[in-house]
């Protein structure tokens, strides 16, 4: 096993690479999902309690409500420059997506976003794990 697979997959505990760079398309801006507890926000109340925790949500905008819950976009965002305006200044959430933990509850990349994730291990590594397992037992 290489070192870097032993460090992502051992000591910082992740399945995933990440790879790629931002393209600045806006996405991850413009439809956003928060998580509170164990669901997504899904009324307004509940969005104005969690302002008060993080300077983060006060830069959000309510701009849908689907069956997931309130959709949000970044104020911060420029969409003519497709830039952000803090980006220097960023909250921590911005300058770390996407992360693993998005990805794992279900979240899908935009379609011209320029990250992608690929397994650590390989579908054949984990069925060969799989079946060592079961001949064990």
């Amino acid at each position: 096993m290489d070192i870097k697979k032993f460090i992502y997959k051992y000591i910082l505990r992740r399945k995933y690479y990440r790879y790629g760079a931002c393209k600045r398309c806006g996405a991850c801006c413009t439809k956003i999902y928060v998580n509170s507890r164990k669901s997504m926000i899904r009324d307004e109340e509940e969005f104005e309690k969690l302002k008060h925790l993080h300077p983060f949500y006060t830069y959000l905008e309510v701009i849908d409500k689907d069956e997931n819950g309130l959709v949000f976009k970044c104020n911060k965002f420029d969409k003519e420059k497709r830039i952000c305006t803090i980006h220097k200044f960023r909250p921590g959430i911005c300058r770390r997506y996407p992360s693993e933990i998005i990805f794992k509850m279900g979240a899908v990349m935009a379609e011209n976003c320029g990250f992608k994730f690929v397994p650590i291990e390989s579908f054949k590594e984990v069925f060969e794990k799989v079946s060592k397992n079961k001949l064990k037992n």
